[in-house]
């Protein structure tokens, strides 16, 4: 059995490949959108019996599927989390020690996911039991990001090309473009318009997609060039990563925010995603 379980662990060299690929992504997604009730639900459920540590002791270990996939996947968590854990926002009702437990449940379900191949059905069974007591059914295929998901994913996926702008005209000439808006932007309209995005994300239980978005366009323009592997990290950079950062959740959230303080912080990245507004029939 041992080299049976080796032989599948050495066989899954991508995401793509698991054979759980869907429960995967399940998790995954719901991740961003538990709410207060689900941590608080998560934490009651979650017991850390000597079976669930040896099953977790299993999954974690080097010879598991993907392994370092998982634990990039912790860390990510780890920071959607950060502002419950630290527990010093006015927004933040639970105890953060609730929080902690809450999210030692969700780690042994994404790590239950991702180790699936490698695993007795009990031990899966067991490191998922918590999570499935709280989300019995998959409820998403990949994170809910708003009205505009589709313009939120558009401009996620045109910001690493601006990574290649050392070897690439045409990137360079976006990313100058994107620049010299970001330097000409009024600062105190923008502040204001990012603001009551912010807001809208809190009051419509977002912020953690809106952290998460926020963490994806950060990698995205953060990747390093293709052809000479720089990744540049200057004044220059942060201001247009600030730009794209702010469409983004405006995007996420611009069902809940007037029209005008969306276009504030939209229409400067245009040029990378061009707007577009609902039809007549969507609304």
């Amino acid at each position: 059995m041992g080299i049976l379980r080796r032989a599948i662990s050495v066989s899954i060299s991508s995401l793509e490949e698991h054979p759980n690929l869907t429960e995967i992504l399940g998790v995954l997604a719901q991740v961003p959108h538990i709410t207060d009730g689900d941590v608080a639900s998560l934490a009651r459920a979650w017991h850390n019996t000597i079976y669930v540590a040896d099953a977790r002791g299993r999954a974690l270990a080097p010879e598991s599927p993907l392994v370092t996939e998982v634990l990039a996947a912790f860390e990510a968590v780890q920071s959607l989390f950060a502002e419950d854990l630290a527990g010093d926002r006015s927004y933040v009702t639970l105890d953060p020690k609730i929080t902690s437990i809450a999210l030692k449940a969700t780690r042994d379900a994404i790590a239950a996911a991702y180790a699936r191949p490698i695993l007795t059905r009990g031990e899966h069974a067991a490191l998922m039991r918590a999570w499935r007591s709280v989300f019995p059914t998959q409820n998403f295929e990949e994170p809910d990001l708003g009205p505009r998901a589709a313009e939120v994913k558009a401009l996620l996926t045109a910001m690493p090309l601006l990574a290649q702008r050392c070897h690439d005209a045409d990137a360079a000439a976006t990313f100058e473009s994107l620049l010299r808006t970001a330097w000409t932007m009024d600062d105190d309209m923008r502040e204001t318009a990012r603001r009551e995005t912010w807001a809208a994300a809190v009051l419509t239980s977002r912020r953690r997609v809106w952290t998460l978005v926020r963490r994806s366009g950060t990698e995205a323009l953060g990747r390093f060039c293709p052809t000479c592997r720089h990744a540049p990290a200057d004044e220059d950079t942060a201001r247009v990563l600030a730009l794209c950062l702010d469409a983004a959740c405006a995007l996420l959230v611009a069902d809940a925010v007037d029209d005008n303080l969306t276009d504030v912080l939209t229409m400067p990245i245009e040029q990378l995603v061009p707007a577009q507004r609902p039809s007549i029939d969507e609304l």
